[in-house]
């Protein structure tokens, strides 16, 4: 009986990582879209944004930028159900999903022209240090569940 109750998650395990699952979930749901040249949904995300012109925007993006973007939610997905199925290799794949969010996002902060029509739009001027604090949010939270016996 002693063991069950030490070998039991701790409540924010759940919380944490059923967010963190939704959250990477939308992620890869808008590379997926953004991927498969979705324009109705691109033109739902950013009605004053031609569709065509945010997919020649992302297409002009270096290779390693684009890799970074979809080893930043792919990994940022995989990491979420690790941490819920409490498995240590949470840990490094949350270190892999916030290592992409810098590196596509990085890029898109720091050196992507501005795309046409969205500029002061919260989701291309907030949003990419949003994502980047939760995935090295993500990442620390992790570690400081593995450290603590948590993950196994």
């Amino acid at each position: 009986m002693e063991n069950a109750v030490r070998d039991r998650a701790p409540a924010h395990l759940w919380i944490v990582g059923g967010l963190a699952t939704l959250w990477n979930a939308f992620g890869c749901y808008d590379y997926w879209m953004t991927r498969t040249r979705n324009t109705d949904y691109l033109a739902g995300m950013m009605p004053d944004v031609d569709p065509q012109a945010t997919l020649a925007w992302v297409d002009s993006f270096p290779v390693w930028a684009q890799f970074g973007w979809g080893l930043g939610v792919w990994m940022g997905l995989l990491g979420s159900i690790l941490l819920l199925v409490r498995h240590r290799f949470a840990v490094h794949t949350l270190a892999l999903s916030a290592f992409g969010a810098v590196l596509g996002l990085g890029y898109q902060i720091i050196a992507a022209p501005p795309l046409a029509g969205a500029e002061g739009d919260p989701m291309m001027t907030v949003m990419p240090y949003v994502i980047i604090a939760v995935a090295i949010g993500l990442f620390l939270y992790a570690r400081a569940m593995a450290s603590k016996g948590v993950l196994r």
